[in-house]
């Protein structure tokens, strides 16, 4: 059984949902490839489960919600990574690209892809 919603909502969705904020800023920040947000949200994600099973007895191994937290986690990590490298394209190559939405960029003018 999966525990309360309170506890998900402040530790998952609030605490580890900032850790995984952070990670998504920091790996796009630092140019890595997209596929390096997996182990890093997995990660995240086993301490988010340590952390409920330490300070709320909730079941650490617990199929149901490891797989809650994961999706939210990596949810998360992708979503700041993705708006990280589109800041990241339009500020560093203004002569190439400008923003194409929240999570987007396009070429500017004629610039090829």
């Amino acid at each position: 059984m999966m525990e309360s919603l309170p506890v998900f909502i402040g530790v998952t969705v609030i605490f580890m949902g900032g850790c995984a904020f952070m990670a998504g800023q920091a790996l796009a920040n630092t140019w890595r490839p997209m596929w390096q947000v997996f182990p890093y949200a997995i990660g995240l994600a086993l301490a988010d489960r340590f952390l409920c099973f330490a300070l709320f007895e909730a079941p650490l191994l617990s199929l149901p919600g490891f797989l809650a937290d994961a999706a939210e986690l990596t949810a998360v990590t992708l979503g700041t990574y993705r708006m990280t490298q589109a800041r990241r394209m339009v500020t560093q190559y203004p002569w190439l690209y400008r923003r194409a939405g929240l999570f987007g960029w396009r070429p500017v003018g004629g610039a090829e892809e």
